[in-house]
């Protein structure tokens, strides 16, 4: 998961409206605070399946503390919004010792999610 930042806005008599600095074009709104966000969950993951399906880089998210210093987000709140960011896969070659590659078939019959899930488990520990 990643986690963008995006700013909720309301003015007096509108909904609640929603926008992705690291995204602009990205917006949407809710009648209410959970409405707005489960709006801007769904605006986001679609925004970016597009992005990849173009083959437009996704961009990394931008830091808090910058967003929130431009004077034009000053009268907004940030939440994060975490959203699943699907890369297209790129295959490799490995080498792994047999008795590892056993070991792995006894457990699962997708070697490449497997690795890749066993990656990012340990990534995330790093």
């Amino acid at each position: 998961m990643t986690a963008y930042v995006a700013l909720l806005r309301k003015q007096p008599d509108s909904d609640y409206g929603v926008d992705f600095p690291d995204f602009p074009g990205c917006v949407t709104a809710g009648q209410t605070l959970e409405d707005a966000r489960r709006m801007a969950i769904e605006a986001v993951q679609f925004h970016i399946e597009g992005m990849i399906e173009d083959g437009a880089v996704i961009p990394a998210p931008s830091p808090l503390d910058t967003i929130m210093a431009n004077p034009d987000h000053r009268d907004a709140v940030a939440v994060l919004i975490d959203v699943s960011v699907r890369q297209p896969a790129v295959r490799v070659n490995v080498s792994l010792p047999r008795d590892v590659l056993d070991a792995i078939d006894r457990v699962t019959d997708n070697r490449s999610r497997f690795l890749a899930e066993a990656a990012r488990e340990k990534l995330r520990h790093a």
